[in-house]
């Protein structure tokens, strides 16, 4: 599907080096195929060694060499890394956005005006080849073109299309930074284990495979969270007990308060 494409990330920190792991880790995508360059010199090093792929002397080469470009870099970066390879974009390139908060136009606006721009919001667990990808394309950009951006994202887990970009901040706040709401939910539960006698280890990894188990069967099985919810729930039993101490405080409402909040940041991080 990506036809042997040059693929160049600008940004290797968390995502883009996350991405770059899953990618390899996959064996879809070949590591001399895979270019990047960071500012962070030794971050660069680093990456290029444990994944065996190509450094890049400067964006501008980088730009100039690959077919598709993932730019990973600090949301307030963006303006003066456009203005800087700007001149290097050319016709039938396409730039791949997983900056948080930037909007397609802020890119459109910038780069060769026959150039495709798609903006991605990935997650962390990519790097297991588990991730959760949510991809919203703008002009010049083909359906060829896009079944090569959702082939890079299916190489480390699902992708879907989000027709309305206006939600990319919400799937910031459910997805992107969903990942970090599940560690919190896996360690209060492994505490809650170790409060009640059972050694560190053992309540980990009870807690983690159980979590890991129930998306599994939410995944596999078809049916609703509430059906599998019930499936659990004995009438007046040990899983009704608990479940009405989460809904005393407020479990439903305190996650749905996380993702707007997180979405309501991504949204601030795009006026920038």
């Amino acid at each position: 599907m990506l036809d042997g494409k040059i693929i160049g990330f600008i940004g290797a920190g968390n995502m883009g080096g996350v991405l770059i792991h899953g990618l390899i880790q996959s064996g879809k995508v070949k590591q001399e195929e895979i270019i990047v360059n960071d500012v962070n010199k030794d971050r660069l090093r680093e990456i290029t060694e444990t994944c065996g792929v190509k450094a890049a002397e400067s964006n501008n080469e980088l730009v100039k060499k690959a077919g598709i470009v993932v730019i990973g870099v600090k949301p307030f970066h963006v303006d003066a890394l456009l203005d800087e390879i700007s001149a290097a974009s050319r016709d039938g390139q396409i730039f791949i956005s997983i900056v948080a908060g930037a909007p397609v136009e802020k890119y459109s606006s910038k780069l060769h005006p026959a150039s495709g721009v798609v903006r991605v919001m990935p997650n962390t667990p990519a790097s297991v080849l588990a991730g959760a990808a949510a991809i919203y394309t703008g002009q010049n950009v083909s359906p060829e073109d896009l079944a090569r951006a959702a082939a890079i994202f299916e190489c480390t887990g699902k992708a879907v299309i989000i027709q309305n970009e206006a939600l990319m901040d919400a799937v910031t706040g459910l997805s992107g930074s969903g990942p970090a709401y599940v560690f919190l939910a896996v360690e209060a539960l492994a505490d809650a284990g170790v409060q009640l006698g059972i050694a560190r280890k053992e309540a980990l990894l009870l807690a983690a495979q159980t979590v890991y188990g129930a998306a599994k069967m939410l995944l596999e099985t078809g049916k609703s969270p509430g059906e599998l919810k019930d499936m659990v729930t004995t009438p007046g039993g040990t899983t009704a007990a608990g479940l009405r101490m989460l809904e005393r405080g407020n479990f439903r409402s305190v996650i749905i308060d996380a993702v707007e909040a997180a979405a309501r940041r991504s949204g601030e991080l795009g006026k920038r």
